[in-house]
């Protein structure tokens, strides 16, 4: 199996800039989307960003032209480098993986998620 652990949130004034990183640790073929979701206390996980393997990108409207996601496929990691904060950015970020495994005899493609990490914009 993979896990993800994720890193980088904390507490930041509007306009700032924060960098979260995820790292994937585990057994895995191969490791294909991955992506950062979030969510505030009473909505939905909402979509932020993702990225393939080999480096397409899709990203929410709302944080086009400030967020950028990146990969580094040697390290397992994904990053997310976030500027221009605004409060509603303030959520808990998860990152999420799409992954494949040997289990039980035959090929699996799996997803997983990280524990989360808190973005606190204060405006």
């Amino acid at each position: 199996q993979v896990q993800l652990v994720e890193s980088g949130g904390g507490l930041v004034q509007a306009g700032g800039s924060l960098r979260l990183s995820c790292a994937a640790s585990g057994s895995a073929i191969r490791i294909n989307t991955m992506g950062w979701y979030r969510q505030v206390p009473g909505k939905q996980r909402e979509l932020v960003a993702t990225i393939t393997s080999v480096g397409s990108t899709v990203y929410a409207d709302s944080v086009k032209g400030r967020f950028t996601i990146s990969r580094d496929n040697a390290k397992n990691s994904v990053y997310l480098q976030m500027n221009s904060l605004k409060a509603e950015d303030t959520a808990v970020y998860f990152c999420n993986a799409d992954f494949v495994s040997f289990l039980y005899g035959t090929y699996r493609s799996l997803e997983v998620w990280g524990q989360g990490t808190q973005v606190t914009v204060s405006s």
